[in-house]
């Protein structure tokens, strides 16, 4: 269903003129509103591209942006190594660029889905350009991880955060304070919480901690939000 795809890589002066890979899923008719899709530290892997077109087939174009540049972790060592090997300026540019060139390609407004790592990049590209108007953060890493989301430029912006209850990294303090301070800016921060799960209970690649119930209840949850806002 999907095309791999080159776009522009935007707002970092030390990547200024670059350009980074990605998948794009379309809707059968070719149009629709956009979303980008962020994957967990694994990278752009095949799950992440039968999200892309799962998204596709609710409607949306879809968009996941290849941050680690061609290279998907095979385990969890590689996968910690390539975050931390990550440069936060080359990050935000791929968002921006990604953001853009999705605006370009679809109709309507774009929004902006992750998962684990990919949930707080979700929620860091909201703050970081305005195309991205909605973000469905699937237990985001928390502290925020790679920077600091700065949730006051979430005015009109609408996000939902989907804590997985057994898992410390992906719950805590820090998201009551984010939800209060979304709102101070003018924004909507909705945050559920998933009993008994733990993180990655959406990736049905990983039976270890899959979780249909939640997946499902989560997945509609984000639907609902993207269908009110774009």
């Amino acid at each position: 269903m999907g095309e791999n795809v080159t776009f522009a890589v935007e707002g970092a002066p030390s990547v200024e003129g670059g350009t980074a890979d990605g998948y794009l899923a379309r809707p059968v008719d070719g149009s629709g509103p956009g979303i980008l899709v962020f994957p967990a530290w694994w990278g752009l892997s095949g799950q992440i591209k039968s999200v892309a077109d799962r998204l596709a087939s609710e409607g949306f174009v879809a968009l996941a942006p290849d941050l680690y540049r061609g290279v998907v972790a095979s385990g969890p060592d590689e996968a910690q190594k390539l975050v931390a090997e990550l440069p936060a300026d080359r990050v935000s540019g791929d968002l921006v660029g990604a953001a853009r060139y999705l605006a370009t390609e679809a109709d309507g407004k774009v929004g902006a889905v992750g998962f684990g790592l990919g949930g707080s990049l979700a929620l860091w590209a909201a703050s970081l350009t305005e195309d991205v108007v909605a973000a469905g953060a699937f237990y985001p890493l928390v502290p925020w991880q790679p920077t600091q989301p700065n949730w006051g430029a979430f005015g009109g912006t609408a996000a939902v955060v989907h804590a997985a209850d057994e898992d410390a990294a992906t719950t805590g303090p820090e998201l009551d304070v984010a939800r209060k301070a979304v709102e101070e800016a003018g924004g909507e921060l909705t945050i559920y919480e998933y009993p008994g799960t733990k993180r990655g209970f959406y990736n049905d690649d990983r039976p270890d901690s899959y979780n249909p119930r939640a997946a499902a209840t989560a997945w509609a949850r984000t639907l609902e939000l993207f269908r009110s806002r774009l």
